[in-house]
């Protein structure tokens, strides 16, 4: 669908892997673009002669329950997200189709299921782990890195990587819990 060529692609692991692919573009000025988890359809996971940061690989995701929040790595998506979360009976705003990747929709604000009583889904983040421009690993929350932290908050991108996101997770409902779980199996 998209028609572009990159010079390389890094297929990267973990947040150190990450860092360096960030550092490697920047000491060639090759620019970059990271393909995350999902589906892209406005293309800017592909550049033209640039080094494509390929973070589809990480999918780890922590669940704390006493603090009722979630980690995620970027390359996740919302069906993945959901199917780990609503086994707990809990869940955030997110995307409305199964396939979109996290990142995306975090960094756009993001619209989803549970918007109505829970807000966007930029609305429930707590911290995005990055990589800078300058290839540094660094926490961007509320009280670190504040003015980073809301320009993430639906402003979109071109700071860094994001490597993972910190959201807040809320209780669902048994009946709202079945539809959404019903959703995700169903779709593939």
């Amino acid at each position: 669908m998209i028609d572009r060529r990159p010079e390389a692609i890094a297929r990267c692991a973990q947040s150190d892997d990450i860092s360096q692919a960030v550092r490697f573009a920047a000491d060639r000025a090759i620019y970059p673009a990271v393909r995350a988890g999902g589906h892209n359809v406005a293309g800017t996971a592909m550049v033209e002669g640039g080094l494509v940061i390929d973070v589809s690989r990480m999918k780890r995701i922590t669940v704390d329950l006493q603090a009722r929040t979630a980690t995620a790595e970027t390359g996740l998506s919302w069906g993945e997200v959901d199917n780990e979360t609503c086994s707990h009976g809990l869940a955030t705003t997110g995307g409305l189709v199964s396939s979109t990747g996290i990142a995306g929709l975090m960094l756009g604000g993001g619209i989803g299921w549970l918007m109505g009583r829970r807000g966007l889904a930029c609305d429930n983040t707590l911290a995005y782990e990055m990589a800078t421009t300058d290839g540094q690993l660094i926490l961007a929350t509320a009280d670190s890195h504040p003015d980073l932290f809301g320009a993430l908050k639906g402003g979109g991108g071109n700071s860094g990587v994001v490597t993972s996101i910190t959201y807040h997770l809320h209780p669902i409902h048994t009946i709202a819990l079945r539809r959404i779980v019903i959703s995700v199996r169903a779709r593939p």
